[in-house]
């Protein structure tokens, strides 16, 4: 079956992108109901902290409660409480500050699993020679969400600054209508001795690429602005960057989804080696340039990669909790990232993420094809 005419794939898709949403909202819809009625956004900043800690906090647990459930079960109910956690905050935004600090928690204890639990739903929902490319389209749809988000957050906000969060309830209500229940059949869980154990060290060199992608991403996304004004551009040339990651990231899964292979993730950890020491070498426009269209079209297919050998090692009894920890370590990488933008020179950040590739290069040189192009999974 093509992917294309794969309406269950398309089902997922649909709502595993209504579940992103919200999370690419929250930053300014937050910023913006703090402002409306506080004057301040310091207040939406902590906000957003704390709900991004409290979902990297219980992201294993919640997702190792979605293994004993079923993400086809649980996945609805995670959903709807992520929503009424939003219209809560909505409600008490003239609440005082520590209190919607606490209320905050509510969403992001629920919405910590979400992505590892749809993760878990797409190997169940499409073959596994379709993976790959499910995968890479997936990237590439997420793109639109991460531009999407806040262009959707300014718009609403003419309306109010209640009306983003209610749009962030409204679209996690969507997601669980959307969530495949069939699939809670066919990806029903083993117990834990019908799956064989793997040590950590198995995964080690995925969840190190999952970490690589997080660090080396938030040296362009967060420093559009130094980047352009050590060439002595203006601050409106920012956004070209931006652009330019964003459109190379969709043509590498384009490219990723048109193959429908797994590919070898060496190739494209070299490609952010490369990437990221001309980046660091300061070569004028046309090394910027380069240097983040080459991380972009890098990024999508390792991802993939990435995601498709985690689910060879994985048992099916821990996919959530397993694909939870992945993105876990790559908010975690995109956060140390953003913290050594701020805090050391620019030249000196691209070179964390170009060590973290090689180190992950390295791992899966050592350790080699135990995964790597292959996409039959056994339980």
């Amino acid at each position: 079956m093509s992917l294309f005419t794969h309406r269950a794939y398309w089902r997922w898709s649909a709502g595993v992108q209504f579940a992103r949403l919200p999370a690419t909202m929250a930053p300014l819809a937050f910023t913006l109901l703090t402002t409306a009625t506080t004057g301040s956004y310091r207040l939406g900043g902590v906000l957003m902290s704390v709900f991004v800690a409290a979902e990297m906090v219980c992201a294993v647990p919640a997702g190792r409660l979605l293994d004993r459930v079923g993400p086809a079960r649980g996945l609805p109910a995670l959903l709807l409480l992520t929503a009424a956690g939003y219209v809560v905050l909505a409600l008490a935004a003239d609440a005082p500050g520590p209190v919607l600090v606490a209320l905050v928690v509510l969403p992001g204890v629920s919405a910590a699993a979400l992505s590892g639990g749809f993760r878990t739903l797409l190997a169940d929902t499409v073959d596994d020679e379709l993976l790959p490319r499910a995968i890479s389209v997936d990237a590439m749809l997420l793109e639109g969400v991460l531009i999407g988000g806040p262009a959707l957050v300014a718009l609403l906000d003419l309306a109010g600054p209640f009306v983003p969060l209610a749009a962030m309830a409204a679209a996690c209500v969507a997601a669980a209508l959307l969530v495949p229940r069939r699939a809670g059949s066919r990806g029903r869980v083993e117990s834990a001795a019908d799956v064989p154990a793997a040590r950590l060290s198995t995964y080690l060199p995925w969840l190190c690429c999952a970490f690589t992608v997080g660090l080396l991403l938030s040296t362009i996304e967060v420093a559009p602005l130094p980047l352009v004004q050590r060439l002595g551009a203006p601050e409106t040339a920012a956004p070209v960057v931006i652009a330019v990651l964003s459109g190379a990231s969709i043509v590498g899964s384009a490219l990723y989804a048109w193959r429908g292979k797994t590919g070898d993730p060496r190739l494209f950890l070299a490609g952010f080696v490369a990437g990221g020491l001309t980046l660091a070498a300061d070569l004028g426009w046309p090394g910027l340039l380069a240097s983040v269209a080459v991380i972009g079209a890098c990024t999508g297919p390792l991802v993939a990669a990435t995601s498709v050998n985690l689910q060879c090692l994985l048992p099916k009894n821990r996919r959530s909790a397993g694909f939870s920890l992945s993105f876990t370590v790559q908010a975690c990488g995109f956060g140390l990232g953003s913290l050594a933008v701020g805090a050391l020179p620019l030249w000196v950040t691209p070179l964390f993420g170009v060590f973290a590739a090689a180190i992950a290069g390295a791992m899966l040189v050592r350790r080699p094809a135990r995964a790597i192009g292959t996409v039959s999974v056994t339980s």
